[in-house]
């Protein structure tokens, strides 16, 4: 996409029209903007870290749960990329949700969104590119001291990176749309055509029926349902493109593109690398893509393999941490935030958010040490931590569909940008039962119960500031957007998507 001065002058003005400076360097393309909503999504961490909990729930079978979500997600973006048009504003989550209905509202939104997005970081730090890393270096992945020291670090890079440009970010995460795909989607393909070619060889004897095989979790619903957390866990985060608006070029035409395709191409990838992998399990009773691929190509290709994903791995990483920053920057920019004037400085040489930055640092590293000392069991980190991202980004998503279904009829469309239409209505019916039935497979199972617990935590201290701060600023004035309404001047291109 050529990018001219119209272009970038007129995405000034519309942040202009909605009362804010540019300070945050706008350099992310087209492409740039899919490769953060795909990294986010991940579909190389998602299936890697929870495959073996959905094989383990419901056979072979589990895998079809991903096309399940895959359609209710994708009605969740179709609502994500028109407000990302209408309201293309850094701290997406927290600025939709506030312009819609009110600042405290959007602060709560926020605040979880935000929880949502530190929990992540750590639960996949600790959980997999620290064990993943070690293991590729011949490290012994059994010293959990080890393994935390190593998740701090790879703590700490993603944070630098942000730091030092949105450029290198963006590097990093176009490089990561082709690791995902040719870590888990080229092995996938691999794998399907070692079993046709050599299954005999190999001890494996099993027909394309082999996929529809089912656990022996009772009653098979319950099975199919904790099955369904390999995509309601990785399916997510494409809004990440949204919250990079205002560092976008042509932002109201390369948003919701970038928000669509994403789920799209990570749904359908996703589920081919997960049929390949499923027909050629060498054990169905410890399935883990690792050992499927060592299983049948060796010690080379695995470590090539493992290269692939600890790198599609960080780079999921480095864009929600950024992503995360600039939801801080966002709050403190409307002075929500304790110590908002420092939050929302921005560096003048790297033009980012560094004290926000540092700030997520801390917050994820606390996590981290949360899921270090709640341990690594299916009771423990992974339930605690993996289980309370689904939560709470179910419930950040639950509170955004709220808030367009209130508000959908009341402002327009953006002139020639991408528009739901007449489509707004099912669409919003849809999403929002689905983000319900998302929200009751995360939190009911008796396996998530500290992951309920964690995501209590997180809406307890939001609740707490709100209470005792941030509502006297609100009535004051002090702190708080304004709702948006269909006056409000809305320069734009004349492409659609």
């Amino acid at each position: 996409m050529v990018v001219t001065e119209s272009s970038m002058a007129n995405d000034e003005a519309v942040l202009s029209s909605f009362g804010y400076r540019q300070e945050l360097r706008r350099s992310l393309g087209s492409f740039s903007l899919y490769a953060v909503a795909f990294s986010v999504i991940s579909i190389t961490t998602g299936i890697t870290l929870n495959y073996g909990f959905a094989i383990g729930n419901f056979g072979p079978a589990g895998i079809w749960t991903w096309r399940v979500v895959g359609a209710g997600q994708l009605m969740v973006a179709l609502i994500i990329a028109e407000l990302g048009t209408r309201i293309p504003l850094a701290g997406c989550v927290y600025q939709w949700t506030a312009r819609l209905l009110h600042s405290g509202y959007g602060w709560f939104v926020g605040f979880i969104g935000l929880g949502a997005a530190a929990i992540a970081i750590a639960g996949i730090t600790l959980l997999a590119t620290a064990p993943f890393t070690a293991t590729l270096l011949g490290w012994n992945t059994n010293n959990p001291r080890l393994i935390l020291l190593l998740a701090y670090v790879l703590l700490l890079l993603p944070v630098v990176i942000n730091i030092i440009s949105v450029r290198l970010a963006a590097r990093i995460n176009n490089m990561a749309v082709f690791t995902e795909i040719l870590g888990m989607v080229g092995f996938g393909v691999a794998l399907f055509v070692a079993w046709a070619t050599r299954e005999h060889s190999r001890g494996i004897h099993r027909s394309l029926s082999y996929l529809t095989h089912t656990g022996t979790v009772t009653p098979p619903w319950y099975g199919f349902a904790l099955a369904g957390l390999i995509g309601i866990f990785t399916i997510v985060g494409f809004e990440c493109a949204a919250n990079a608006s205002e560092e976008a070029n042509n932002t109201r035409l390369t948003v919701p593109r970038a928000v669509i395709l994403s789920v799209v191409t990570a749904v359908l990838l996703g589920f081919i690398a997960l049929v390949g992998f499923t027909i050629a399990l060498p054990d169905a009773h410890a399935p883990d893509p690792i050992s499927t691929v060592a299983f049948w190509f060796g010690t080379f290709w695995t470590k090539v393999f493992l290269v692939l994903v600890i790198t599609s791995i960080f780079a999921l990483t480095v864009v929600v941490t950024g992503a995360a920053a600039r939801v801080v920057y966002a709050m403190a920019r409307d002075n929500m935030l304790p110590f908002s004037p420092a939050l929302r400085k921005v560096s003048r040489q790297t033009r980012t958010p560094v004290v926000a930055m540092a700030v997520i640092l801390l917050i994820t590293a606390a996590f981290v040490q949360y899921g270090y000392l709640a341990g690594g069991s299916a009771s423990g980190a992974f339930g605690a931590l993996i289980g309370a991202t689904s939560i709470i980004a179910y419930m950040t998503y639950l509170m955004i569909v709220i808030s367009y279904a209130v508000r959908r009829k009341q402002f327009d469309a953006v002139p020639g940008q991408f528009s739901l239409g007449r489509w707004a209505q099912p669409v919003v019916a849809i999403a929002l039962g689905w983000v319900l039935v998302a929200l009751g497979v995360v939190t009911l199972p008796q396996v998530f119960r500290k992951a309920d617990y964690v995501s209590g935590a997180v809406i307890a201290l939001a609740a707490l500031w709100y209470l005792a701060a941030l509502r006297g600023r609100l009535a004051r004035g002090e702190a708080g957007t304004d709702l948006i309404t269909d006056e409000v001047d809305r320069p734009c291109e004349s492409s659609s998507l």
